[in-house]
């Protein structure tokens, strides 16, 4: 984990480039001690670890049971990536038709397995349809503590406050 903040911290002095930072979260190695310090799982909903925050970037491992699932939600236009660590997540990708009333375009399913690299991200949502856990590691460019959440049942767009289930292991 270490070698992987030195280079993210090294990306950031060049605003993230996406190929390099992509390449990078590809090819980290990510030890089975350190998920395992970080894998808290909740019957409740997926569970947000935070590894690492600074100014510049945080790291988080998102812990998902069967049948959990992040709404459609955007990411504030900032850059951010994810790599799926173990299991098989269901992604889908939107964009908007129209903010009034609230509309989106469903552009793309994708089954992201083992090994699979997502970002930079925009609007999309993510559900684990296994019946298996599934772990993911996040790297958000320029930490944010709200994400928009498009609501098309209600056709609105809300604002939801971000929590940390952990950080640094230890549980909040």
């Amino acid at each position: 984990m270490k070698s992987l903040i030195s280079q993210l911290k090294k990306h950031s002095l060049y605003d993230f480039p996406v190929k390099d930072v992509s390449s990078t979260i590809l090819n980290s190695e990510i030890q089975e001690n350190i998920i395992k310090k970080y894998s808290h799982f909740s019957k409740s909903m997926y569970t947000r670890n935070r590894i690492f925050r600074n100014d510049d970037f945080e790291i988080i491992l998102l812990c998902w049971l069967p049948n959990q699932m992040a709404p459609i939600h955007g990411h504030e236009g900032e850059k951010c990536w994810f790599k799926v660590i173990n299991g098989s997540l269901k992604i889908n990708n939107y964009s908007i038709k129209s903010l009034a009333p609230l509309e989106l375009n469903l552009e793309e399913k994708i089954t992201a397995s083992e090994g699979y690299l997502d970002g930079p991200a925009d609007i999309h949502s993510v559900e684990n349809c296994s019946n298996k856990p599934v772990v993911t590691l996040h790297i958000y460019a320029n930490p944010y503590d709200t994400c928009t959440v498009y609501n098309l049942k209600e056709k609105r767009i809300d604002k939801l406050k971000m929590n940390y289930h952990s950080i640094d292991g230890k549980l909040c």
